[in-house]
């Protein structure tokens, strides 16, 4: 998991003047490049950007400085880039514009209430990291259930009943006690 990671040069380097425009430029095609690389060699990549609105951002700040126990959470930082809200902005929709691919796929998830950010943060993740993947048992030979019932020193028809015996078919697990030889 990366917190921002190599977005800084397309955002804050960019929005900041931090990085001559060429710099900021090429990196979207560094990391479209790097971002396929990752995703041809089965690396699942799921990009979320949570945007709050500026009216909830302004809420957040009063609510921090009138907070002592959140007080700390506001910075010069935090105060310089909400002046930049607007160059921000036009910087996100860039960064989705030109780096959302197949293979790595943005999810904008609006979080003026977190609670329910957080649940569609676990919704984006959960469908892109199930997506293609079987979560069904995986079957075993009835042949090698009976070895394996051999070796362990248990009777295969105590332990698999009627399935040992191939008579009547079922779908249900049944408890499995050990052998006490």
């Amino acid at each position: 998991m990366f917190d921002r990671s190599w977005y800084g040069r397309i955002l804050m380097e960019r929005v900041e003047g931090l990085a001559p425009k060429s710099a900021w430029k090429r990196a979207y095609d560094e990391i479209n490049h790097f971002e396929d690389m990752l995703a041809d060699d089965g690396v699942r990549i799921v990009k979320l950007l949570l945007h709050i609105t500026k009216g909830e951002q302004l809420r957040r700040f009063a609510e921090r400085l009138s907070n002592p126990h959140k007080r700390w959470k506001l910075t010069e930082s935090d105060l310089r880039t909400r002046e930049l809200w607007s160059g921000y902005q036009e910087a996100f929709e860039d960064m989705i514009r030109r780096t959302e691919s197949r293979g790595a796929p943005w999810f904008v998830i609006g979080a003026n209430r977190k609670w329910t950010a957080r649940a569609e943060v676990l919704k984006a993740v959960t469908k892109a990291l199930s997506k293609d993947v079987s979560l069904d048992q995986p079957a075993m030979d009835m042949k090698e259930q009976r070895a394996a019932c051999r070796r362990l020193g248990l009777d295969p028809n105590e332990v698999l009943g009627a399935k040992a015996s191939g008579s009547i078919p079922t779908d249900r697990p049944r408890s499995v006690e050990p052998n006490p030889q």
